[in-house]
């Protein structure tokens, strides 16, 4: 009778899963508020995960600490300097090619135009197809994009200056984490296993990215394409947005060669980013990366399109690691290990515990607390219960 008024409401799987649905809306609701401060902190908190394992590869090779500091940190101002110089100016050369481009486009519609009626289609009025092959319409999206990194490397000098004191506390960090208050074995091991997988996961995805940026740069400069180093740029970024990033990357290279060339380079544009995002994202990464994510394809793009809403673009960039860091944290409790199975990846969930198991040990963890609870009450809290 006295456990079954006074249990406690945490007991209820209701009661927890409206408690998580709760807490998951006020932290989401402080997501995106705090966006403008979160967004150059967790670039730079990545930034500093993934040049970290230079520095310690130069200290391990002979280079004293503090020389292999600051020539990773000379290294991150130089890619900063060159990276806000090459978006800034590729920015304005773009607006001002945009009139050349509209000519160049006009002239491509009244051929299609001509050839069409060559063909016995008649066609009166051709503004329609303008207003759909409008470069500016077709390049405003790239205009966004562009104007979303130029945002990011304003706040380069803040994010630099967070990644240099970030890296200058990389050697005394893990002590000070290791001595906070309530800090055990369990938990050092998953705050180990949350960068070890982040590490991991950068540094693969940079080396990939480098070398498709690399290789979109180098197919554009063969074809004579307009800003090479900057559609070369973009392919690099955007390789780090799951399954779709490739496609975006290469929109703005196969519409400049159309509206600069013809439909035949176009085509020869897309071979060329087909060939290369097919060499390296779906060759040589998965095989470098394995089954490393461990998290459902679905939650990926999911997760993409919930970072980047709460983030903006940055936040697509960045989803995979801030979805892996969020299922590592949700394996620690057993409240929400189911959260952390859903994400998880097939081969992952087989080798799981059975939820029956969970469910025991959860229902046995709950009966104990009820008991607890009930015996820690006052004899009259008791006594009033039995009334």
């Amino acid at each position: 009778m006295v456990n079954g008024l006074v249990r406690p409401m945490a007991n209820s799987r209701i009661a927890k899963l409206m408690f998580l649905i709760a807490a998951f809306v006020i932290v989401v609701a402080g997501i995106r508020e705090a966006s403008t401060i979160l967004v150059p902190f967790l670039t730079a908190v990545f930034v500093t995960i993934v040049s970290t394992p230079m520095a310690i590869w130069m200290n391990r090779k002979g280079v004293p600490m503090p020389v292999a500091l600051g020539l990773v940190i000379f290294l991150l101002m130089a890619l900063a300097v060159l990276g806000v110089g090459v978006i800034g100016k590729s920015v304005n050369d773009l607006t001002k090619n945009l009139v050349n481009y509209q000519t160049i486009a006009s002239a491509h519609i009244e051929n299609l135009t001509i050839w069409l009626q060559g063909r016995g289609l008649q066609i009166e009025d051709s503004r329609p197809i303008k207003d759909l092959l409008d470069p500016a319409a077709a390049m405003g999206w790239v205009g966004n994009t562009l104007g979303a990194l130029t945002a990011v490397m304003s706040q380069a000098f803040i994010i630099l200056l967070l990644a240099i004191f970030m890296l200058l506390e990389a050697a005394i960090l893990p002590e000070k984490v290791k001595r906070l208050p309530g800090m055990n074995d369990a938990g050092w091991g998953r705050l180990g296993r949350i960068v070890d997988d982040v590490r991991f996961y950068m540094g693969i995805k940079t080396i990939m990215s480098l070398l498709t940026g690399l290789g979109v740069g180098i197919w554009c400069a063969i074809l004579k394409i307009d800003f090479p180093i900057l559609l070369g740029l973009l392919a690099f970024m955007l390789n780090y947005v799951p399954n779709v990033g490739s496609i975006l990357a290469a929109v703005p290279g196969v519409t400049l060669a159309l509206f600069q060339f013809n439909a035949g380079t176009a085509a020869m544009t897309g071979v060329g980013y087909l060939a290369i995002n097919v060499s390296v994202s779906n060759f040589l990464e998965p095989r470098l990366l394995g089954k490393s994510l461990g998290m459902s394809p679905l939650i990926i793009v999911v997760s993409m399109f919930f970072w980047g809403w709460a983030l903006g673009p940055i936040g697509m960039l960045l989803a995979v690691p801030l979805t892996m860091t969020t299922k590592i944290a949700m394996e620690s409790g057993r409240s929400t290990q189911w959260i952390a199975m859903m994400m998880a990846h097939g081969a992952e969930v087989k080798a799981a515990e059975p939820a029956k198991d969970l469910l025991a040990a959860e229902s046995d963890a709950s009966q104990e607390a009820s008991r607890e609870s009930s015996e820690s009450l006052p004899a009259d809290a008791v006594a009033q219960a039995g009334k």
